[in-house]
């Protein structure tokens, strides 16, 4: 919902309605994740898409009856052996809950896009498949509220519970109850759409370096925050891609940052100082919180060795120095600033998804291999 949110809110604040087309479920290799959405507009305008071209003019035909006044929807799109039947090229599925949304059926929608716009956690939980009168019902929840409701007490109660869980995480996600709310069971699925803040992507080092990666970082979507001891480095124009550049001991700050509760199983922290005053009290305090998404350092196999053998004297364990990507990085052979870059998000990305890194033209089997919503998937990172 939070690429269309626009339109959304504009047609809602007018009175009209449109129809809101969500992916709400994955299989195998498709083209887009849970909560990419598509609307129909009240004049029919298309905007937003839940494939990238495959299925957008059947989801279009769909938006426009359900716009009609038909109950809410839930369509499955995938791969048909009639070469003239709706599909993905891409051989996955994916699942489309299309209803209709105006100031009668999402009376929140305003509050929700606030706090969307704020960046202050909220989740959606609708009813995609039940009872034919709880369809498209919705409970918003806050961390500290909720507005709405779908009808069902039970059901209501059971999702105070675990869509909160969803949206601690940030995470999306159908839960399934019985048919009468009660959980677990079958009968009963509800999408939990969580809008949580941006992740945190923490860089280290005011060097041309972390230049690169906080603008890289910014267009992944990550709150990018750039920490340097020297003033004289660390201010705000060298790093026009940061959202923050804070003057700071590296480790002072991080510790300070975790314990204010700021630092989650999404951030992904990049230590490219390589000098080891800076950097081995700083990853000795980075490796031993408990929930971190990733840490990666910069240096060369030497330097990488020698600070590997100062955080062991500093007392670090072999499980903690797994989770440590060091030297920093996928072998992309990158030399500039900004090639380097794009070899450590890479890197972030294979880890947190769970991908391999090795060349698609190299491997079989789907290209997307499932929805990573959280570090660390890899297991080569995990702790346990």
């Amino acid at each position: 919902m939070r690429d269309v949110l626009d339109h959304l809110v504009a047609w809602w604040a007018e009175g009209k309605a449109c129809a809101l087309a969500t992916v709400v479920a994955t299989h195998r290799s498709a083209p887009r994740r849970p909560g990419a959405a598509m609307l129909v507009g009240p004049g029919g305008e298309a905007v937003g898409s839940v494939s990238g071209g495959c299925v957008e003019a059947a989801v279009h035909d769909l938006g426009t009856t359900v716009l009609t006044g038909v109950r809410p929807a839930l369509q499955r799109y995938g791969v048909f052996d009639d070469a003239f039947a709706v599909g993905l090229t891409c051989g996955g599925t994916i699942d489309v809950f299309v209803a209709k949304v105006d100031r009668e059926t999402f009376p929140q929608l305003g509050e929700v896009a606030a706090a969307i716009r704020a960046g202050a956690p909220v989740a959606v939980a609708t009813v995609i498949a039940g009872p034919p009168q709880l369809l498209g019902r919705r409970l918003v929840l806050w961390p500290d509220r909720v507005a709405g409701g779908t009808g069902s007490d039970r059901l209501d109660a059971a999702l105070r519970r675990d869509a909160r869980g969803l949206l601690d995480a940030g995470r999306d996600g159908v839960l399934r109850f019985a048919a009468d709310g009660g959980c677990p069971g079958d009968g009963l699925d509800v999408f939990v759409e969580s809008f949580a803040p941006p992740p945190r992507m923490i860089v280290f080092g005011a060097t041309d370096f972390a230049a690169a990666m906080a603008r890289m970082g910014t267009f992944l979507g990550y709150r990018v925050t750039v920490c340097d001891a020297r003033p004289v480095f660390a201010t705000a124009p060298r790093f026009p891609g940061a959202h923050e550049v804070v003057v700071d001991w590296p480790h002072r700050y991080l510790k300070a940052e975790a314990e204010a509760g700021r630092i989650d199983g999404r951030t992904a922290l990049c230590v490219l100082t390589h000098d080891h005053k800076f950097d081995v009290p700083l990853l000795a305090a980075a490796l031993r919180l408990p929930d971190i998404g990733y840490v990666g350092a910069m240096g060369s196999r030497r330097t990488h060795e020698e600070r590997r053998a100062r955080l062991v004297e500093a007392g670090l364990t072999d499980v903690e120095l797994k989770v440590l990507s060091s030297p920093i990085g996928l072998d992309l052979d990158a030399r500039t600033p900004e090639e380097t870059a794009v070899s450590i998000a890479a890197e972030i990305l294979a880890l947190s998804r769970g991908g391999s890194g090795v060349r698609l033209a190299d491997r079989t089997g789907p290209i997307h291999l499932g929805a990573g919503d959280a570090f660390p998937s890899d297991p080569a990172m995990s702790r346990n």
